[in-house]
């Protein structure tokens, strides 16, 4: 059910849910308005149906326990309130089949098609008038007098129930006004301060005619409510507003008071509070910059947020059940922070909370609060002091961690600007930034730029720092990843030797930065097709990760899951695919279930069933990855697209071009859109397409499509990148199909050179390439109308 706040959206939800109460073995409200206010509702849940054992279980478990118990219960109703991005809900309505689901949000757009929708206008003038007089009336019937005055009022109020609501819970808490009485306090000074929306004016004035009687007989609710309004707005604990000083009695009574009035509703522990009432008290009424209400209920909220998290968790802390309740409330104070407005130790627990949020792999979570920290810091310390200049390098990292290189490319160089202006040329930190920029231009595919930034950052560091100091041999590692980014094995290869063997003899065989060393050169071997080096090395890393971090320390787990990788690109699914699953499990279990270590687990365990041809486990599992990728990190992040990507790959793979290629076509344009038109994964998306034209038999639309993408390829990657190698073996096969064999076998014999000449002779695409080629000159001599072939496709870039 989508309509404007206020239009009664959760009210018909509520009424829905009582009328079935008996159809339903559970019904469970879900405050939706985040991911997080999600995973906290359903912990709810878990503690309900299981206290005893949710009383020692983290967060992550009882979120996996309470999704777990509805897949495997038929019969409950799950009610979503207040949902802001539609997105959001495709983890629980893609994975949670035995129920039902009902949304209510204000958003129109971006649900599902085949969900059914309802949209809510305004009540019917009759309907409006009926209700108002039912609440102000009760069981008397109003005179014509005082029904025609209901008609009036009602008409004044937009029929907008939420405003007829609490206009009706003023009458009825102070008979002695009238309804034309009540009309005609709308029209007074105090109506006229409100700007914006119809909806928020309406509200406005309903709200001002509240507050100022509240003023005058409970003060104190009028506190709470101000304080309310800057908090998060659903599962308030009334003890959080209960400040030092302040009778818990007298709370509780304004509480009571704020609810006999409508301007919230509460529980025994908590209160909500409307979305649209806290935009209005936090939205300035009048032209007079000084309310004491609106920023005395700023200062309140901060000061009983920072009192009830106290002491602060440690770093690594990812149960600590007080900071995640307050975690909400935080980032509303972070995201509604006034102009000008600073408070010294709320900083301090931004940063806290970011750091716990970007430990828990909720990265693009921390954004409000590291933008209110860089404020903070811009205010107080100045747009160039050394903490400004890290805090705001913090939140490029966060947009470049949300997928949002269009903000992050541009605050990075802007901090590289700022250092060497102020810090010099070659000071560590300027260093740094310059490293972090050249990370992120390869990041966003920009290899020309990327590059001969990691060349110059190595260069001076080998200069100011020396050959092996930690910082040079990170640099020589990230030019050489850059290398092979960009194809170039050749460079890339020795590059990581030369760093493997320095940090084995500055730091020790088990370092853990010698053992990422030896983790990166066995991916690059790999990468080369070397897989008679890369599985040994990827076996001795597991094994020393194993003995010197432990079997579940994040670092093994990559390690493991590598080495599956390796596995399966050597064909040995039999291996690979049980060391997927435990990875995935185990990783399930440390880091939790939407953490993106955890989502990259799920996406190549998903791919390795397809490569086996388990297409009936692979499918849903992809469905489920690209699910949580666009509720955690959103619909254009580079890894929802890689998700969206395999997705529709495996669809073609199952023969289900019907839901293939409009996911192939939007995955493109997504990327076409935020990766830009030559960014290698574009190119992929171009020419999985093709593939899939060709699959569909339109060869019309696949050959130009192909030849538009070797020919990208060619002038972005080089002429003998992998990626250009397989979009021309890929053209050539497409020219085979439509008959042009003089022109495949062609195509086929440059591209078989060229693999042999840059990936070897024994590499798994120089075989492939052999083999078509054969196959293209057995048509050539036979002369069939088909012929079948070996065909790499371009590898989907999500085997991660």
């Amino acid at each position: 059910m989508h309509g404007l706040g206020g239009i009664g959206k959760s009210t018909l939800a509520l009424h829905y849910a009582h009328r079935h109460r008996g159809d339903y073995t559970v019904i469970w409200w879900i405050n939706a308005a985040s991911p997080d206010e999600i995973e906290t509702s359903l912990t709810t849940l878990t503690q309900t149906l299981v206290p005893g054992w949710a009383a020692t279980a983290g967060r992550r478990a009882q979120v996996a326990w309470a999704m777990q118990w509805l897949a495997w219960h038929p019969g409950w109703l799950l009610v979503y309130d207040n949902v802001d991005n539609p997105a959001d809900l495709d983890l629980y309505t893609g994975a949670l089949h035995q129920g039902h689901h009902l949304a209510t949000s204000r958003r129109t757009t971006g649900w599902p098609d085949t969900a059914p929708i309802l949209p809510l206008g305004n009540l019917h003038p009759d309907d409006a008038c009926i209700l108002l007089c039912r609440l102000v009336f009760k069981d008397t019937t109003p005179t014509p007098r005082q029904q025609a005055d209901a008609r009036t009022l009602t008409t004044e109020l937009g029929h907008l129930p939420l405003a007829i609501k609490q206009a009706g819970a003023y009458l009825a808490q102070n008979r002695g006004i009238s309804l034309d009485a009540y009309r005609r306090r709308l029209d007074t000074k105090l109506a006229k301060t409100a700007h914006g929306l119809d909806a928020k004016r309406t509200l406005a004035r309903v709200w001002n005619v509240t507050l100022h009687i509240l003023e005058q007989v409970d003060p104190l609710a009028v506190q709470v409510l101000h304080t309310a309004a800057w908090l998060a707005p659903d599962d308030i604990p009334h003890t959080l507003l209960t400040l030092p000083g302040t009778d818990p009695d007298d709370i509780t009574e304004a509480i009571g008071t704020l609810a006999a009035y409508s301007m919230i509703t509460t529980t025994e522990t908590t209160l909500s509070i409307h979305r649209l009432v806290q935009t209005v008290l936090r939205t300035p009424q009048t032209s007079d910059p000084q309310q004491p209400q609106q920023f005395q209920g700023r200062d309140r909220a901060e000061q009983a947020v920072l009192l009830s998290l106290t002491p602060p968790p440690s770093q690594d802390s990812t149960t600590d059940g007080q900071w995640d309740t307050l975690t909400p409330h935080l980032i509303a104070l972070a995201a509604t922070t006034p102009q000008g407005h600073h408070n010294v130790p709320l900083t301090d627990a931004y940063n806290t909370t970011a750091n716990r949020l970007h430990h828990q792999g909720h990265t693009a979570r921390t954004i409000p609060l590291l933008e209110a920290v860089l404020a903070r810091y811009e205010q107080a310390l100045g747009d160039t002091h050394p903490d400004t200049l890290s805090s705001r390098n913090n939140l490029a990292s966060a947009y470049e961690s949300a997928g949002d290189l269009g903000r992050a490319i541009p605050l990075l160089e802007a901090v590289l600007t700022q250092r060497e202006r102020v810090l010099g040329d070659t000071h560590p930190d300027t260093l740094a930034s310059r490293d972090n920029l050249a990370s992120t231009y390869q990041s966003a595919g920009d290899l020309g730029r990327a590059i001969p930034l990691h060349e110059a950052t190595l260069t001076q560091r080998e200069q100011a720092l020396g050959d092996t100091h930690p910082d040079t041999l990170i640099s020589r590692n990230n030019l050489a990843g850059a290398y092979e980014s960009a194809g170039d094995l050749g460079r890339a290869i020795p590059l990581l030797e030369a760093v493997l063997t320095q940090r084995e003899q500055a730091l020790g065989d088990t370092h853990p930065d010698t053992l990422a060393s030896r983790h990166n050169l066995a991916h690059t071997y790999q990468a080369a097709g070397d897989l008679g080096r890369a599985i040994p090395l990827h076996e001795a890393t597991l094994t020393q990760r194993e003995q010197a971090l432990g079997d579940t320390h994040p670092d093994t787990l990559n390690s493991r899951h590598n080495l599956a990788s390796a596995y399966q690109a050597a064909g040995d699914l039999r291996q690979a695919i049980p060391l997927f699953e435990v990875t995935l499990a185990q990783r399930e279990q440390a880091l939790g279930d939407t953490h993106p270590d955890t989502l990259i687990s799920r996406n190549n365990l998903a791919s390795a069933y397809k490569s086996a041809g388990d297409l009936r486990q692979a499918i849903p599992l992809f469905e489920v990855t690209l699910a949580q990728r666009e509720q955690a990190l959103g619909d254009t992040h580079p890894s929802t697209l890689i998700s969206r990507n395999n997705l529709a790959s495996a669809y073609q793979a199952a023969g289900d071009l019907r839901q293939a290629i409009p996911l192939h076509e939007a995955t493109l344009a997504q990327r076409e859109q935020a990766l830009g038109d030559t960014h290698p994964d574009t190119l992929s998306s171009r020419n999985n397409l093709a593939s899939a034209y060709e699959s569909a038999g339109d060869l019309e639309r696949a050959i130009p499509l192909h030849e538009a993408t070797l020919t990208e390829c060619e002038r972005v990657l080089g002429d003998t990148h992998p990626h250009t190698l397989i979009s021309r073996n890929n053209l050539a096969y497409a020219y085979l199909a439509a008959g042009d064999v003089g022109r495949a076998i062609s195509l086929h014999e440059a591209t078989l050179t060229q693999c042999e000449r840059v990936l070897g002779d024994t590499h798994p695409h120089t075989l492939i390439s052999r083999n078509n080629l054969a196959a293209a000159r057995a048509v050539q001599q036979i002369n069939p109308a088909t012929s079948a072939t070996d065909h790499v496709r371009q590898p989907p870039s999500g085997v991660e």
